[in-house]
């Protein structure tokens, strides 16, 4: 985990407890689990509306549905070498 071992982790965890105080941790961490899954629930939205947006132009179907062929062909070209 990015080069920190747990006695890394503890000092972190040291100073935090002795910077915010016992009392504030639980709350800074709730803020913090809340704020990530806001940001992860934001970017899915983002994914799906682009999606959507996708299929709303004439034309990305039919793209699409030809890609996959092309792609199943060259899995068999694979195969058969």
């Amino acid at each position: 985990m990015f080069g920190l071992g747990t006695p890394e982790l503890i000092v972190i965890l040291g100073i935090a407890v002795l910077v915010f105080g016992g009392k504030k941790l639980p709350e800074i961490g709730s803020g913090l689990g809340k704020a990530i899954s806001s940001f992860k629930n934001g970017i899915n939205d983002i994914e799906e509306g682009g999606k959507k947006i996708m299929d709303d132009v004439p034309g990305v179907k039919e793209v699409s549905e030809i890609k996959e062929k092309v792609d199943a062909v060259k899995d068999i070209g694979k195969i058969i070498k």
